[in-house]
């Protein structure tokens, strides 16, 4: 492991805004919180995300450590474990930081965190005549991935010294806010979740019985558009809690611990030897679908997997505002290219068709500068491409509701560039894919919210876009309250 030289091949720990290039340094212990650009407040129309790339960082290989603790297996490629050795803190005391942390979260719900499964989905793979396999996060911690995101942030609360009196905030009502809970208790530190009059009833119990502090969020008449939680999450914040969340808009690092189910994956699929056909990831809020595929990214760089699959990430009827920022990143790159015919067809979502063939020609090398300028433009003129859903929205999957994609350009990036495109499911797709990922009836029986990525591959088929025998690998990410 590297000792205190080889720490200066980390180039800088800088977290740099992909919006305005806006540098933030929290290993600066006069930057009070290094979790949201700066500029956010001023620049409203730029999408800033704060973010790191171990790559460019300096990280030149991949961990071999055989660690079933993904935080320790994979901790030379996170953020925080820079930042707790540029702090002064070696290698061993990280490893027993981490420990200490998952030992207190066993104790808080059973389990600690561990390499979970890519496993076939046998019943899948026979309906839908494909070779499907889940990346299944149901064994996780408080069963799902969202704690991943959480651990990450954790142990950089833990790296900066931030006291436990400072208390945490969350804006969820489901699987992030079971995870920020948990994990507050297990740390010992408050949180405050914020949540809408439709939460489920358990969900809020068990919430109540980890400590947490309920603040429900009914949509008022006088509050802007957008989701009446995250409205009440940005007041909390505002009068000094800190954004103990999944959203990457509001705490850049959240992606950091995200990043370990994509480096799992990475491995799996290298002992698989075969790299899937397409990923399909369900999104709601974007940070599952930004952190898997920035993993996937960080392995192909050190040679880990030779390409990147084709990426779909799929949202429900009920709520799609990535599609709409996709189709329009899309067709600004295409009209410069003199091919918007292939999505200007005057209806809101062009045809399945069209859109795969517009998907294909937008990952071709020679529309590589047209798909570029259009990406700068959506990240300097936010209101065009994203913007809130304008009806509240509804869907059995109610885990992927969110009113805004926050990590959309991270997703739309991924899908341009890997000959991908959103899928929008309808509800008895859903319906079907959850028969279909709890039918083989191993682990925790999953939500509609947890398989609605294997949801996309019943649209897929639905639409003729699926080719016999090709391998797809899904996330089934929660279980059933």
């Amino acid at each position: 492991m590297p000792d205190r030289v080889t720490i200066s091949a980390v180039n800088s720990l800088v977290l740099r805004c992909a919006g305005c290039a806006t540098a933030v340094d929290p290993a600066d212990p006069t930057v009070r919180s290094p979790f949201r650009c700066p500029n956010a407040d001023r620049a409203k129309d730029i999408d800033h995300v704060l973010a790191w790339d171990p790559i460019s960082s300096g990280v030149a290989e991949w961990p071999t450590d055989p660690s079933i603790n993904p935080f320790v297996r994979y901790r030379t490629l996170q953020h925080s474990y820079w930042l707790d050795r540029a702090l002064g803190a070696t290698d061993a005391d990280h490893v027993a930081l981490v420990g200490r942390l998952d030992r207190a979260i066993a104790a808080v719900t059973g389990t600690g965190f561990v390499i979970t499964p890519l496993r076939p989905l046998d019943a899948a793979s026979e309906a839908l005549t494909a070779d499907i396999w889940a990346k299944d996060e149901t064994g996780n911690v408080a069963g799902s991935h969202k704690a991943r995101h959480l651990m990450g942030l954790l142990l950089h609360l833990d790296s900066r010294r931030v006291g436990t009196r400072t208390p945490l905030a969350i804006a969820s009502c489901g699987n992030a806010a079971l995870a920020a809970a948990t994990l507050a208790k297990a740390a010992r530190r408050t949180v405050q979740v914020f949540v809408p009059t439709t939460a489920n009833t358990i969900v809020v119990e068990h919430l109540k019985a980890l400590g947490a502090t309920i603040v429900e969020c009914p949509r008022l008449s006088s509050d802007p558009p957008g989701d009446p939680c995250i409205h009440r999450f940005h007041e909390a914040v505002a009068k000094g809690a800190l954004p103990f969340c999944v959203q990457g808009n509001e705490n850049g690092l959240t992606i950091d611990g995200g990043t370990t189910l994509g480096h799992e994956l990475a491995d799996q699929l290298a002992i698989l030897g075969a790299l899937p056909d397409r990923l399909l990831v369900h999104v709601g809020g974007g940070a599952l679908g930004s952190s898997v595929f920035r993993g996937l990214r960080d392995a192909l760089a050190l040679g880990v997997i030779e390409d990147l699959p084709k990426t779909h990430f799929v949202q429900t009827e009920g709520a799609a505002p990535l599609e709409r920022a996709w189709r329009r990143v899309a067709l600004r790159a295409l009209r410069s290219l003199g091919r918007e015919g292939l999505l200007a067809t005057g209806d809101d979502r062009p045809a399945p068709v069209d859109v795969a063939m517009a998907a294909v020609a937008l990952a071709d090398v020679s529309a590589r500068a047209a798909v570029e300028e259009a990406l700068l433009h959506a990240a300097t003129h936010r209101s065009s491409y994203m913007w809130s859903w304008e009806e509240e929205p509804v869907s059995i999957a109610t885990g992927i509701l969110d009113d805004e994609t926050y990590d959309w350009l991270a997703l739309v990036r991924a899908m341009l560039t890997t000959g991908g495109w959103p899928l929008v499911v309808s509800e008895s797709q859903i319906e079907r894919a959850n028969a279909l990922a709890t039918a083989d009836g191993e682990g925790a029986e999953a939500d509609e919210t947890g398989t609605a990525g294997l949801a996309g591959v019943v649209a897929l088929r639905a639409d003729g876009l699926l080719g016999d025998g090709e391998r797809i690998v899904v996330l089934v990410t929660g279980v059933r309250r």
